[in-house]
């Protein structure tokens, strides 16, 4: 059995337009956060392509906590474009 955790950011073309440099740094640091706690939780990264993230686990649980863990951090240190969040 494998898990699977995808996602993806919210108006990221609309972002790209506003700041395009300010959107791909923040964007470098959600994923960092997402490799962390994919990682941290015995999932592989299969691609970060684009503004998208694609992960499997050996089990449903390591992909669900992983996701919580990840939408507590971004939460709390949300990056931002502009005023706008990621």
């Amino acid at each position: 059995m494998t898990a699977i955790l995808a996602a993806d950011a919210a108006g990221y073309s609309r972002l790209m337009a506003i700041d395009d440099r300010a959107t791909v740094a923040a964007l470098d640091a959600a994923r960092a956060v997402f490799r962390a706690q994919i990682e941290a939780n015995q999932g592989q990264v299969i691609d970060m392509a684009g503004d998208s993230v694609l992960a499997t686990f050996e089990s449903a649980s390591g992909a669900v906590t992983a996701a919580l863990s990840i939408q507590q951090r971004l939460a709390a240190d949300r990056p931002e474009v502009n005023g706008l969040p990621l």
